[in-house]
């Protein structure tokens, strides 16, 4: 399978059987976080994988209605970073979390990428003193307080199948060339047409 393949069949697997994940393909979806990309290879990030059942269930709750997938997931890999060693630990941890994403996938195993940074943990609607999920994780985690969240990774192997992206239904429009353009949609598909990337459209309506 081709890495432009592994893209298309990508999708957010919220659904988990309950059966296990196999060690070997956990080490190698974290291989795939330490090899990403990094800014001038300072790696802020930190990796904390979470097996405990008890502890997914209490991270379930760390963002109101966003987070319950981790109660049924096998593992959690927790995203964290030193800020104080790096002005863009947030793209560097991205670009981790993306890579480990991707790579679930190409093995099979069901992920979902629960953003943590600039969420709460409770709904301020219902009155509650809110937290944020940051402070959250932390006091469940008992990461340093110069650590910031990112974001977690559920794993679990998937209870539910998705279809894979279609490449003539991606959003070629959102392409320039030189510079922005409202009205270059038309030449651009062309050249993907050319190119075998995209079937002819029908422009009778538009």
């Amino acid at each position: 399978m081709n890495l432009l393949s592994i893209f298309q069949q990508r999708h957010s697997i919220r659904k988990y059987t309950g059966a296990p994940i196999d060690d070997a393909a956990l080490t190698q979806i974290i291989q795939a976080g330490l090899l990403s990309a990094s800014s001038r290879s300072i790696r802020p990030w930190e990796f904390i994988v979470v097996k405990d059942k008890d502890m997914l269930r209490h991270l379930s709750e760390c963002r109101t209605g966003a987070a319950w997938m981790l109660a049924g997931a096998d593992a959690a890999i927790v995203v964290i970073a030193n800020a104080e060693v790096s002005d863009v630990w947030i793209e560097d941890s991205s670009i981790a979390m993306a890579n480990m994403h991707l790579m679930a996938d190409s093995l099979g195993i069901g992920s979902c990428w629960i953003q943590g940074r600039l969420r709460t943990a409770t709904s301020t609607d219902s009155g509650t003193a809110s937290i944020t999920t940051e402070d959250y994780v932390r006091e469940c985690l008992h990461f340093p307080e110069g650590y910031k969240l990112e974001a977690i990774l559920s794993l679990g192997m998937p209870a539910e199948e998705k279809t894979p992206a279609e490449l003539s239904k991606l959003p070629f429009e959102k392409i320039h060339y030189e510079k922005f353009s409202s009205t270059r949609y038309r030449e651009i598909l062309k050249s993907f047409i050319v190119c075998g990337i995209c079937p002819q459209p029908d422009f009778t309506n538009t």
